[in-house]
């Protein structure tokens, strides 16, 4: 045992180690159909550790830092451990070419791992973000029958979604992760450890630029070619994304799985649907995990890990004393309390209507008929785009912050209840029913529920944005030409304190998480022109504007 696994393992109280003499086996040469080797090292202990069950984590990462050390607490809890570089990272063969090779080159290497002399006959994966789209890859596509389990963990079976959520490129998100991914191989492990805390830094001028297919270039020195693909394929459909995309197979899975996320986590509402499609399909009982996370944080990695070691004990050796009863757990943020259920969403849930009223007041009452009937405006300038304060984003910054400052702000409207009497608790999915009315058919609507503490903090809980196109209007559009527009926010477990308030904003922008809307309607890789959006919001009896929050019921 490394001092490195002794610490980590303590510091995230992980299951106690059941031996310390690890064999590590560097750069085994995998080979692929087409000829291509891909490079993977393998972590046993070296008394009878041949004999264990097989864990595999596929990664564009490295073997080594964060994976190295996973896969070597693996092996001192009695799990062969396998973390194998994807097609052209870290010294394997071929190009990088993200998720478009992953169910090949998965199937292929768990083909290879049943001609090794130390297979064992059970295998499972492992791995978050882009290692757990690598077990999807697997798992959807006819994987053998010794693939027992699998926990794909801040993740989903598509990434469209998370590249482009509410049809707006999450700028923020994936010019960071082009970052990371660019600039992996040519640092050292100390520098590009402490690279993340400089990344939002060195991609500010980035964020403000225009056009977008310049960004790259200017924070990279080069053009990047997965950058300028992805951002030339802003359309949902396309074949660029269906052969990337897994989720119409989910229903077909019938390896065990168990899904951890965070209701911070860019990839949580899909990861979501993941888990309703295998529900619905009834072949297997997912099992579903949310805490309070962001996509990097420490505390996830842990509480998956220790989860992942109950779920592959139970599957891989039939020990399922550490499994729990109820397959949903969630933590329910503002009471700090983990609750369980039988399904997502919870059974208790009732979702209930809270209605924009005038004077920016918040009830879940509906608006009556001799109320003020006059329209909130306020003008979204992409010149100075409405920034984003926290939220799920890739990074530190991500997560729960004060939004007073964006709050004070003209081109944002804020509709605040009265405090809560006793508490007031939401489990569930949230979206928005809003009535408005633009100067221009190029335009955004984003929407974020927060929660305002009694000395005024205001601390968003769930999110959301939808961006419309003249074909979008059209479909929203009412006779009285007012638009009707309908968007889910993330899904969130949180309690209001008593004399907490609920709070709605309402904005066009929330810039760099979703890249601006230029309002000019051009392409969005080469738009350059600026056009200012006058918007109106409408909160009359006709016009019931609301947020619809799913209430607990004990």
């Amino acid at each position: 045992m490394t001092l490195a696994s002794r610490l980590f393992a303590g510091w995230g109280h992980l299951p106690r180690a059941k031996t310390r003499d690890i064999v590590v086996e560097r750069a085994l040469r995998v080979k692929m159909p087409d000829g291509v080797e891909l490079l993977a090292d393998h972590y046993y202990a070296r008394e009878g550790g041949e004999k264990d069950p097989i864990i595999l984590a596929r990664s564009p990462y490295g073997r080594n830092s964060l994976w190295g050390l996973t896969s070597r607490m693996l092996a001192e809890r009695r799990y062969q451990a396998v973390v194998q570089s994807v097609r052209g990272t870290f010294g394997s063969g071929g190009e990088f070419n993200p998720e478009i090779n992953e169910a090949r080159d998965g199937i292929a290497t768990m083909n290879w791992l049943k001609e090794q002399k130390w297979f064992s006959g059970k295998v499972a994966m492992i791995g978050p973000s882009y290692l757990g789209y690598a077990q999807w890859a697997i798992a959807t596509n006819s994987p053998p029958e010794y693939l027992k389990a699998v926990v794909p963990f801040i993740t989903a079976s598509q990434f469209r979604g998370v590249t482009f959520p509410g049809d707006s490129l999450a700028l923020d998100t994936f010019l960071s992760w082009i970052y990371l991914v660019h600039r992996q191989e040519k640092i050292g492990r100390i520098q590009g450890f402490l690279s993340q805390y400089r990344t939002r830094s060195a991609l500010k001028p980035a964020f403000e630029h225009v056009p977008l297919n310049e960004a790259d270039e200017l924070v990279l020195g080069e053009k990047d070619r997965i950058y300028q693909e992805t951002i030339s394929n802003e359309t949902r459909g396309t074949k660029f994304w269906e052969d990337r995309d897994h989720s119409a197979q989910v229903k077909n899975v019938g390896v065990p799985v168990h899904l951890i996320g965070g209701w911070y986590d860019i990839f949580l509402p899909y990861q979501i649907d993941d888990y309703l499609s295998l529900k619905a399909s009834g072949r297997i009982t997912p099992f579903l995990t949310i805490g309070p996370w962001f996509h990097v944080s420490i505390g996830g990695f842990f509480e998956s890990f220790k989860e992942s070691l109950a779920w592959y004990d139970n599957y891989l050796r039939e020990d399922g004393s550490k499994l729990r009863k109820d397959p949903v757990r969630v933590f329910v943020m503002g009471q700090k309390q983990w609750l369980t259920f039988p399904e997502w969403p919870p059974p208790q849930m009732k979702i209930v209507n809270w209605y924009l009223r005038a004077k920016k007041v918040l009830d879940p009452k509906i608006p009556s008929p001799d109320e003020d009937t006059s329209p909130e405006t306020y003008d979204y300038d992409p010149k100075d785009p409405t920034p984003s304060i926290g939220g799920a984003v890739l990074g530190y910054h991500a997560g729960p912050k004060d939004n007073r400052q964006v709050e004070r702000r003209a081109d944002v409207l804020s509709y605040t209840n009265v405090p809560f009497r006793e508490d007031y608790t939401i489990i569930g999915p949230l979206s928005v029913d809003l009535f408005v009315e633009s100067s221009l058919k190029n335009t955004d609507f984003c929407a974020r529920l927060c929660d305002v503490a009694p000395g005024g903090r205001s601390i968003n809980i769930s999110d959301g944005l939808l961006r419309l196109t003249p074909i979008g209007f059209q479909k929203y559009i009412g006779s009285d030409g007012i638009s009707r527009i309908a968007f889910n926010l993330w899904p969130t477990a949180h309690t209001f304190l008593k004399d907490h308030r609920m709070r709605l904003q309402v904005s066009s922008g929330a810039h760099p998480r979703f890249a601006r809307n230029l309002g000019s309607g051009e392409p969005l890789a080469t738009g350059k022109n600026f056009v200012t959006a006058h918007q109106k919001v409408y909160h009359d009896a006709r016009h019931p504007s609301s947020v619809l929050v799913p209430s607990f019921i004990r």
